[in-house]
């Protein structure tokens, strides 16, 4: 990446971290954001407020901890290890979205009581146990949490949404800030139904189609939308 790239990367992330707060999932100093670079990661700094964070405040990380500039959050064992992990994800969103950290305080997986939970890649979201934070032992609980899944919640914490792009990631917190909305609200009449695994592995199924722009097709019927041809 060229000095432009990063420059531009940078600001991209501080934006990203500032529309966190203005979207509600996210308040104070809490929460934290990595991405991949091409010789480690950048990560947002150890309490510093988002509206005053500038693009030079961000803290180069390699996967051996060593690190340039500010302190750099204190979660960045869990960052490291899951963009170690995960090569398939370049971002790594962290936050305390009211819903989701509610759900993670009884520690509650998200169930496929709506079929919009497949967006984290599975019939359910699950919920990492608990751990101090800042420790080893977060980082190794999210990551089972995480298996096979683009986000979790944490433990009487908060919630993790990954991303191959900093939009994806910041798109996906906010969708499961929802469903976790949508859940907490379904309980007060009860536990939901839930929507069966081959049903689940349908809808998944039919997310990734969509997600590479491939139309829904209802069992090879060809029943698909398509542009009208020019007259």
């Amino acid at each position: 990446m060229t000095k432009a790239d990063i420059l531009s990367l940078r600001r991209e992330m501080v934006d990203i971290c500032r529309r966190m707060n203005s979207n509600g999932i996210n308040q104070g100093t809490a929460g934290n954001i990595s991405v991949r670079t091409e010789t480690g990661f950048l990560i947002t700094p150890s309490s510093l407020p988002y509206e005053t964070m500038q693009p030079e405040d961000l803290v180069e990380m390699d996967f051996d901890g060593t690190y340039v500039g500010l302190r750099p959050s204190s979660e960045w064992r869990f960052h490291r290890d899951i963009l170690r992990e995960r090569t398939d994800i370049n971002v790594v969103l962290h936050c305390h979205s009211v819903y989701a950290t509610t759900l993670a305080c009884h520690h509650k997986t998200i169930p496929s009581f709506h079929y919009m939970t497949g967006i984290a890649g599975g019939t359910t979201i699950r919920c990492a146990e608990y751990a101090t934070f800042g420790t080893q032992a977060l980082s190794d609980n999210a990551l089972v949490a995480l298996k096979d899944r683009t986000a979790c919640l944490l433990g009487q914490h908060g919630q993790i949404s990954l991303g191959r792009t900093l939009e994806s990631a910041l798109w996906l917190a906010i969708e499961i800030e929802t469903l976790s909305r949508m859940y907490v609200q379904a309980l007060t009449l009860g536990e939901p139904p839930v929507l069966p695994d081959d049903e689940m592995e349908r809808v998944i199924a039919q997310m990734r189609r969509m997600s590479y722009g491939q139309a829904p097709d209802d069992e090879g019927v060809n029943d698909l939308a398509r542009p009208r041809e020019a007259v």
